[in-house]
């Protein structure tokens, strides 16, 4: 069980929780002795938890703790994770691209599409995805994930304006946590994770925000040489293990991207085609 991590996730979620009645309190979000209410568990039990020195709370406990604080799908399974009830780790290539995901991009043509990993390696990229946004399956090590590139190299944000940084920083943080409790082996989302939390101020001021969310359905812009700056919506699929997700992009105001591809791109897709 992670103490440190779930005391402090605990307490986030508490203060982030409004009171179903004004109290007047100057103090934000619920009391602990609401939630162990909501809970049905002793305030001594709880208020333990929160203070780093409770026992590892049961499944059973687990889940009471997670409608007590309204916890999304997201933030249920990032506090299973940190108690210590992980799903069964099974076995599997994350690398194969999966073929629902596969024929689905196959099928797609007016749209930019790409299917990822939990941990953003680009592995499947279909021919208005690869003129948008480059060639994104080149990459080796850590650097495979479009996380670990946002926040550890700069040139990474070139195609992106400006002005969309900060909400694509916060976004991408909030994955990573989602994301590092679907993985089957944990150990390249922690290696990751560690690196970014001592190489990224920014990184590690909203990691400290403890937010967790998948991203499914997302908005964005990019700067294109062509086109200026197209403005994106980003429809999200998963695949039925949830490891893999297809990202389907639609042009606001019914711009066709069609003609921005580049006579060699039509020849075919990314690599894992």
């Amino acid at each position: 069980m992670k103490r440190d991590e779930l005391a402090d996730f605990l307490r986030h979620r508490r203060a982030a929780l409004t009171p179903a009645h004004h109290t007047g309190r100057r103090t934000r979000g619920l009391r602990r002795e609401d939630v162990a209410e909501r809970a049905y568990i002793s305030i001594d039990y709880y208020t333990r938890l929160e203070q780093r020195r409770g026992p590892r709370p049961s499944p059973e406990v687990a889940s009471a703790l997670s409608r007590a604080l309204d916890l999304t799908i997201d933030e249920r399974d990032h506090l299973f994770h940190l108690i210590g009830h992980n799903p069964p780790q099974q076995t599997a290539d994350l690398d194969r691209v999966d073929p629902g995901l596969r024929r689905v991009l196959h099928a797609l043509d007016g749209n930019p599409a790409m299917v990822m990993s939990n941990l953003a390696h680009t592995l499947l990229q279909n021919p208005l995805a690869l003129e948008l946004f480059g060639d994104q399956t080149h990459y080796t090590g850590l650097a495979r994930s479009g996380y670990f590139r946002w926040f550890m190299t700069p040139e990474e944000r070139a195609i992106y304006p400006a002005d969309i940084h900060a909400a694509q920083s916060a976004t991408y943080a909030a994955a990573v946590r989602a994301a590092a409790d679907l993985e089957p082996d944990p150990a390249e989302a922690e290696q990751m994770i560690a690196a970014l939390l001592t190489g990224s101020a920014e990184f590690r001021g909203l990691w400290d925000n403890h937010e967790v969310r998948l991203c499914r359905q997302e908005t964005t812009s990019l700067s294109h040489p062509a086109a200026g700056r197209v403005d994106l919506d980003c429809e999200v699929v998963f695949s039925h293990d949830r490891r893999q997700r297809l990202l389907v992009f639609t042009a606001r105001n019914g711009v066709d991207l069609r003609p921005l591809v580049t006579p060699e791109r039509l020849t075919g897709l990314s690599p894992g085609a």
